[in-house]
This record gives structure tokens, sequence and C-alpha cells, in this order.
């Protein structure tokens, strides 16, 4: 019997597993690094242990450090989460040997899985060891780990060792391993996979379908269960096949096997033997805690019944810190409010007043809607999420939003080249015009309308603000009846809540401030001063960090004085666990380059500067 639980992890999925322990009426134990020591994930567990630093590879990657932190706290077992040592079977190894229980597949099952060249050999798959031009577009992807990094599609072959190495060095920071390998591309397929559930006594369940096509960088956006569309007859084989996966191994617990669908053939993709960060849908309709399952298969205990029956439809959405309009740049600062409507499921690793950092993944949290059709759960979650007050970073949630409601993923007809096609359109800006009008009003409220001495309405007051990517002013005055502003009525305005008449509709506008940062509804501004910092200005090709992180690598060659083209790749950025490409702006000459290796950089800070050749 399991008593206290160490999670080996940090953000929401070590808030997801300390929720379903404390249901069971199991102790649980964090680690946090020093990034995290304030963080929810250490808060609500009943114990936290600190793992000195801040970067992964010194702290969640650290499993020695991990099994002492257990050791120390009197933990039973380890439950590793998903991603970082999930899917090492030296640190299973581990955990085992202190004579804790591992709440996860046998070492001998993550050796053969975990890495995905091994996987793909033992489904009788070879990959790629010899790349050529009739090859082309291959897959350079990490062995080991998932989450889309360390994985870079390659359309030429001039290409191939640039975007190798970068795998490389993304996996190895991720992960702890680099080892890559390539595979041919499928362009035009689905991304579907099964959840499997698998104990000790010889069952095991095939928990359906979900398909996670809506992808960025590789890394899922947008997951439903079940999969829409399937026939029958392939349902079925990718329920075979998943459980043949795992009977092939020996396979206990929680996994994932993984298959791109294209012309109605499902092509073998990898497994992933730990939980899916998407298992949240399969739970909906499955009505299974896959957490509670885990530890109870770790107990020694069987699956109960049959394999449990698919009711509803359920699909969740990742809500990231981050800009899709600037090359899905992370985000970072002061996540002041963050709340989502009832009849939804939140799960997240974060509170009002946390702060967003550059050492790990972006996501703030899962959005998920279970509902008993497909078109009422996306409804449903669109809904939530459109709703949702979120203050503070620059979000996807807008994308989201349309991507939802986007006519093909409505009628199940996406694919995974869904954002490569759309994204210009999911990411048109489309602020609401008279959220500056209602930003300026309630900034307005309580100062006097009238001057101390005169009986005269006061001058039109003018206020600028950072919408969009644009500059807004806006025009107001104060009269003896309250404000007037051209051509909308101003029912009622305080601090918090402004109502405006446009065009006889009644809007209301919920305004929040934090410093010059104002948010109206789900639009935020930025208060601008009357007059601009001259100053405040860079010579023509300045190359700016667009997020915060940490200088990884220059490229060869690159150097003051060096000739570059356009688009050529100058440097790369590191933050939130993904490497981000500098390239050059235009054809000419490299200027000046403040860029080195392990040089820490703040959004804004110039980098280099290319003066363009005529």
């Amino acid at each position: 019997m399991i008593n206290s639980v160490l999670v080996a992890n940090r953000g929401e999925i070590a808030c997801r597993v300390v929720r379903t322990c404390r249901e069971l009426g199991i102790r649980t134990v964090a680690v946090h690094s020093d990034a995290d020591a304030d963080a929810l994930h250490a808060r609500v567990a009943d114990t936290a242990v600190r793992l000195p630093g801040a970067a992964p590879t010194d702290t969640y990657l650290r499993g020695d450090l991990i099994v002492k932190a257990a050791l120390a706290a009197g933990a039973d077992a380890v439950h590793p989460g998903y991603g970082f040592l999930s899917e090492n079977a030296g640190f299973a190894r581990a955990v085992q040997d202190a004579g804790l229980v591992w709440i996860g597949p046998p070492p001998e099952a993550i050796e053969a899985m975990a890495s995905k060249t091994r996987a793909k050999e033992l489904m009788g798959i070879e990959p790629l060891r010899e790349v050529t031009g009739a090859d082309l577009p291959v897959l350079v992807k990490a062995a080991a780990g998932g989450g889309g990094r360390g994985m870079r599609v390659v359309r030429r072959l001039a290409d191939l060792d640039g975007e190798l190495a970068a795998a490389r060095a993304e996996a190895a920071s991720a992960f702890g391993d680099g080892e890559v390998f390539t595979e041919p591309y499928v362009e035009g397929g689905r991304h579907v996979e099964v959840q499997i559930l698998a104990d000790t006594h010889g069952t095991v369940w095939a928990l359906g379908t979900r398909d996670c096509s809506l992808q960025r960088r590789h890394q899922k956006v947008i997951e439903e269960a079940p999969a829409p569309g399937l026939s029958a007859r392939l349902t079925e084989e990718l329920h075979a096949l998943a459980v043949r996966a795992a009977r092939a191994v020996s396979y206990v617990g929680a996994g994932t096997v993984e298959f791109l669908v294209a012309d109605g053939r499902a092509h073998f993709l990898e497994m992933n033997t730990r939980l899916q960060v998407e298992h949240p849908v399969t739970e909906a309709v499955s009505g299974v805690d896959l957490v509670a399952e885990q530890i109870r298969v770790a107990e020694g205990h069987a699956l109960d019944g049959e394999t449990p029956a698919v009711r509803g439809h359920a699909v969740e959405a990742r809500l990231y810190a981050e800009d899709p309009a600037q090359g899905w740049a992370p985000q970072t600062g002061r996540l002041h409010r963050l709340a989502v409507p009832d009849g939804v499921r939140l799960d997240t690793g974060y509170t009002d007043g946390d702060d967003i950092g550059v050492h790990y993944d972006p996501m703030l949290a899962k959005v998920v809607a279970h509902a008993p059709t497909r078109a009422e759960a996306i409804r449903r979650l669109a809904a939530a999420l459109d709703r949702a007050v979120i203050h503070g970073p620059v979000t996807n949630r807008d994308l989201l939003v349309r991507s939802l409601r986007h006519e093909e993923f409505a009628s199940a007809r996406m694919d995974t080249g869904f954002y490569d096609r759309h994204l210009p359109a999911l990411t048109e800006p489309a602020p609401d015009p008279h959220a500056p009008l209602a930003a300026a009003l309630a900034d307005a409220h309580g100062r006097s309308r009238f001057g101390g001495w005169r009986n005269l309405a006061s001058q039109p007051q003018v206020k600028r603000y950072a919408m969009g990517g644009e500059e807004h002013e806006v025009r107001y005055r104060h009269t003896r009846e309250g404000f007037e502003a051209d051509g909308v009525g101003v029912v009622h305005a305080d601090a918090g809540l402004v109502i405006l008449d446009v065009d006889g509709v009644r809007r209301r506008y919920e305004v929040s401030r934090y410093g010059d940062r104002v948010y109206v509804g789900a639009t935020a501004l930025t208060a601008l001063p009357r007059f601009p910092d001259p100053t405040a200005q860079h010579a023509p090709g300045s190359l700016l960090a667009p997020m915060p992180g940490t200088v990884v690598r220059v490229a060869d060659g690159v150097t003051e004085g060096a000739a570059v083209e356009a688009g050529q790749p100058l440097l790369w950025l590191e933050a939130m666990k993904m490497q981000h490409r500098i390239t050059a702006p235009a054809t000419g000459v490299v200027s000046a380059l403040h860029a080195t290796p392990g040089r820490q950089v703040e959004v804004g800070t110039l980098l280099a500067v290319v003066e363009a050749t005529p």
C-alpha cells in the first residue's frame, strides 16, 4: 500500500498528480528548483524538497537528487509525470534500487520503447541511415523524450547538418540525451494515438483514440477524443497495434502509442512510456482517472472489468504564454489573473500573481470540455476560452478560439499542416476598436470634471494606447452629465466597468490595470506617455532578442564584418526548453555582434546589426 508519493516533476502535471493522491488519501512530496521555490506545485503538496539551481539539467533531470529527496521525505513511491525523467530507465531503476515503488512501466519496457529508434526496430521499421535528395523531406527527431523538442523538418540537404546539430543540442538540454535520428516526413497526415493501460496480471486496455493533429513546432496544441472520422476497421487496427506494442515489451501502467494516419493507413511513430499531456480527454470520455489507475497498478491491483466504453466527446486546448504571430516566441512576466468559466476542466500550475520564467515550458494551463457530441464540446471549449480572464504575458488564447471555430477543424478535415496553411489568418489582429475609449474612461473615473473656478465643461481629454501593434488616440469630454465621446454613448463609467452604447447596442467592458498595462475584456493595451522618448530607437537592421533567454550558439563564420545572406541563421537563443533561430533580415554585412555563447539576454536586447547592401 502506497501512503506517500514524491512527484518528480513540476507545473500542472505535478499539481494534477497531487490532486488525485489527495483524493486517495496519499501524502505528497514535491521537488522544486530555486526558480520554482514559490511555484504552485510546491505549495499544494504536503511537503517540498529543494533542488538547488534553476536549469533542468541541474534540477529536474538530476535523478540522484530526486531519489535522495524521496528518501529524506519518507516517500514510498515516485511518480514521474511526463517529460524530464519520465522515460529514463536509469532513473526508474535508481528509484527501485532505493526500495521505492516506481509508478510507471518496468525499466526494460522503457528501454525498449522510450528510444524511438529501438521502438521502430521492435515494430519492424528501420530509420533512415543515409539521407539523400530522394528521401526529402525528412524529419529529424530526438530518440528520447517528446513535446516537439529536438524535432526538425528538413527539406534541403544543405540544411541537414545544421538541423541535426540544433536538434541534438535541444534534446540534450530537455532530456539529458542528445541522440537523434531521421525518418521520412509524411505530409498531410493526421496525428492519431491510442491510450493504453496495462496491469501486472496480463490485462491491456486500449482506452480509445485521440487526434492531436493541430501542432506548432511538432508540439500539440489542441487534442480530442475520440479521433473523429476514423472507420471502424482503422480504429480496430490502431487498437490492435497499440496492444501488440504493449505486449511486446510486457508493458505495465499508462502509455500511449502514436501513429500518423494518411490515406486510410496507419504509420507507427513511437510509444510514449508515460502519461501524456493530453490524457484528460481520455479520462473525460472513459470515466477513468488514469493517475489513480497508475497508482493502483503500481500497488499490484488488477484492472477491474472490461475496457470502459467511450462516452461523448472531449476536446483539450493548451494555453501557452507565447506569441503565435511572432514565431511562437515564448513570453514571460507576471500572471496577474487566470480564470475560466465553470463547466470546463482547468489543469494549471499557476495561480494569480505567479511569475512566468524562462527556464521551463511556456504552457500555462490545459482547458478541457466534455459534451455528448463533438460539435457541442468544441462550442463549449471555444466559449470558455473566449470568456476566460487572462491578465499577464501574451498568450495563444485568441489562436485557440479561432482554431476551434475554423471550418476545417469543425468539419474534422484538419491535419498536421493546419497551422502552416492558416497561421497568418488565425493571428490577424482583431482588437475591439472601442477598448481604448473604455480604458481612458475607466482611468479618468474619479477625477474632477470641472476646474476649481469655472463653470464650463472641460476641454477634450486625450489618451494614447498601444493595441494590436498600433497606436490609438482617444478623445472624450467631461460634462455635467458625465462623459461624452464622439459617436459613442457613455452609459456608465467607473474604474472597473464601462458600459458604452454603440449604434444602439450596449456593450460592457470590464477594465483592470497593472501599471501601464490595461486589460479591457480580452483586449490588452499599453498606456503610452504623452510625449514619446525620441531616443528609444535602433539602427536599421538591428536584431533584438524576441524573448529572454540564453545565447547558446553563434553560427560558424558569423563575426563583425562578415557578409551574410537574407534568411541566413546567425545565432540561436534557448528559452523555455526550446531553441529559437535568429536570422539575417537582409543580405548585407554584420556591422555589430553583441551575442556570445552563454550570454543571458532580456527581451529587446541588441544582439547584432546587419547593414543591408544596396
